[in-house]
């Protein structure tokens, strides 16, 4: 893989690390403004909500520029997000810059995903698409338990100007070793705004990405409320829910590396074997979580079929938006952050039925198992098979 794929996933461990350790902040953020848990709980909301909006509609502003400029304009804006963040007295500022991050991230995950597809050969998109995804399994590695740690011996804002520093390199990454192409040549050579958005009526297409949601959905859904079954159900003490969180990132990558040598020629073979296994593994996790080493094997287990799975459909959705060249990369950053925003959601009131902590854990299997059932009568148009039709 060329050297300019791994400075793009630099930057997007620095956006995953920004999205995900929220979660770990909330609390003292609360504290220092002096609001409720709840309402800095939206931060995250607003982070979800602008990444949705924000794929499409930064990926029309950025159709008419150079991938380079594109992608360098949108790591400083949320570069300059954090930095804001960090010094500003005021939530409803705060607020905001999530809302500004959200939309750089969400823009240049689109942009990035397209221009990754024209540094590799055009049957490599999976394994291109799995070197940037391992910057988000690493920020859950890593980058998550980090800003934690950073953000419990020295305040949140120490976390918020550290993921504005480690914006720095991938910028210099970006300018240095993004091939720079004429924005005129873009504009000549590629089809129309309104052609590539016809794209959107594929029904093979809006398969691939309602099926990316859904699988990313239960992923986020059991990853958001890990923490109370680690330490309610499981029985184990608070230390080890960054340990769980570690082990989920830890499978997250070998699953997407995995995958993405396979999901360019065999995809069906990933969704075929990992589809159903994926959909054991949130229910046995439940039945079995009060039992630690089963917890921490099932955790790293899941974590590596999610990422397999959601990341092999998402690769499915650039090869069949193939007709949208600058477009594509929003399409399937828009499924990724449907299922990251609608997961939690769904979890939340699974939480408040008889299965307590458990409930999120079967709100996934639920998602996994609608997915399927979709999937299976469809399956050849979903492998990328040339004579399957979706029906009407």
């Amino acid at each position: 893989m060329p050297l300019p794929l791994y400075l793009l996933a630099m930057a997007v461990f620095a956006m995953g690390t920004s999205e995900f350790m929220l979660a770990g902040l909330l609390p003292d953020i609360a504290s220092d403004f002096g609001v409720t848990v709840g309402t800095a709980g939206t931060l995250t909301s607003a982070f979800a909500i602008g990444m949705i909006v924000g794929a499409p509609l930064m990926a029309v502003l950025a159709r008419d520029r150079s991938g380079r400029s594109s992608l360098l304009g949108f790591v400083l804006v949320f570069l300059t997000a954090h930095a804001v963040g960090a010094a500003t007295p005021d939530f409803p500022v705060l607020f905001a810059t999530r809302v500004v991050a959200a939309l750089a991230n969400a823009g240049f995950l689109a942009v990035a995903l397209t221009v990754a597809g024209t540094l590799v050969t055009p049957d490599r998109k999976g394994r291109a698409l799995a070197v940037l995804l391992s910057g988000t399994t690493v920020a859950t590695i890593a980058g998550v338990p980090g800003g934690a740690v950073l953000g419990t011996l020295l305040g949140w804002r120490a976390s918020f100007w550290a993921v504005a520093a480690s914006c720095l390199p991938a910028a210099i990454g970006v300018l240095t070793a993004i091939p720079a192409r004429p924005a005129e040549a873009d504009e000549s050579d590629g089809p129309a705004l309104r052609a590539e958005f016809a794209q959107l009526k594929s029904r093979r297409l809006l398969l691939v990405m309602l099926l990316g949601a859904l699988v990313n959905a239960a992923t986020f859904a059991s990853f958001t409320f890990l923490a109370p079954v680690v330490t309610g159900t499981a029985g184990l003490g608070e230390l080890w829910v960054p340990v769980t969180l570690v082990l989920f990132g830890a499978g997250s990558f070998v699953g997407v590396t995995a995958a993405g040598r396979l999901s360019d020629q065999r995809p069906g073979l990933v969704l075929a074997a990992g589809g159903p296994l994926l959909l054991l593994g949130w229910p046995a996790l439940a039945v079995l979580a009060d039992e630690p080493a089963a917890l921490l094997s099932l955790v790293f287990a899941q974590g590596a079929l999610s990422f397999a799975v959601g990341g092999t459909l998402i690769t499915r959705v650039l090869y069949e938006a193939a007709g949208a060249p600058t477009m594509a990369g929003s399409y399937a950053t828009a499924a990724l952050n449907v299922g990251a925003a609608a997961g939690p959601l769904v979890a939340a009131t699974a939480l408040g039925t008889g299965a307590g902590h458990l409930g999120p854990l079967w709100a996934s299997g639920l998602l996994v198992t609608v997915a399927l059932l979709i999937a299976f009568p469809l399956r050849t148009a979903v492998a990328g098979g040339g004579s399957a039709e979706v029906p009407r």
